[in-house]
């Protein structure tokens, strides 16, 4: 009799998990709340520039003895930051510009692509150029301005986590937006 309703309940057990199929569900990402963007002037004496920010973040000097007038942008929320250097134009501005293609297409092999986009105010003499890298790379923006005499400003906005195009794409399209507001409220002293 004990054994027979061992069989009974094992055979039920078969009988009712059978009859359930699987449905294997994605991963799915933590929700993450952007605030409106506001910003403000970073004008630091000494600097031969200056740019809008975003309020959410905040700027360490990088100065140094080889690196005068670098910093970087931190989003401290985020676990990002942009990496921005200095470097004035001395007969140069070729070598700068291929020098910042040269990091911007060491990504190459993990993007899937690599549109840029160009922006120019006259009146201030900045002209820029955005290069979107697009795809699982550890550097989904990067850019340089100039005035094409005497300054070269690059910048490259990097994560400190394992790059995933899917759960950063919300934050790299935010940080994208300070990006284009500090080309165009970029100035030269």
């Amino acid at each position: 009799m004990k054994r027979n309703n061992i069989i009974l309940f094992f055979a039920t057990l078969l009988l009712i998990g059978c009859g359930t199929t699987y449905t294997p569900h994605p991963y799915g990402y933590v929700r993450i709340e952007i605030p409106e963007p506001v910003y403000e002037t970073f004008d630091s004496a000494g600097f031969p520039y200056s740019f809008n920010i975003n309020r959410i973040s905040t700027i360490e000097n990088k100065n140094g003895q080889n690196e005068k007038y670098w910093l970087d942008i931190h989003y401290n929320n985020y676990n990002a930051r942009i990496h921005c250097s200095y470097k004035p134009v001395e007969n140069n501005l070729g070598l700068l510009s291929e020098e910042a293609e040269k990091f911007v297409y060491k990504h190459a092999n993990m993007a899937s692509s690599i549109p840029c986009r160009s922006y120019e105010n006259q009146e201030k003499k900045v002209y820029a150029v955005v290069y979107d890298i697009e795809g699982n790379t550890a550097s989904p923006c990067q850019f340089v301005i100039t005035d094409s005499t005497n300054h070269f400003f690059r910048g490259a906005l990097y994560f400190n986590c394992t790059p995933n195009q899917d759960s950063l794409s919300p934050i790299i399209d935010y940080i994208k937006e300070d990006i284009v507001e500090l080309m165009e409220s970029f100035s030269w002293k």
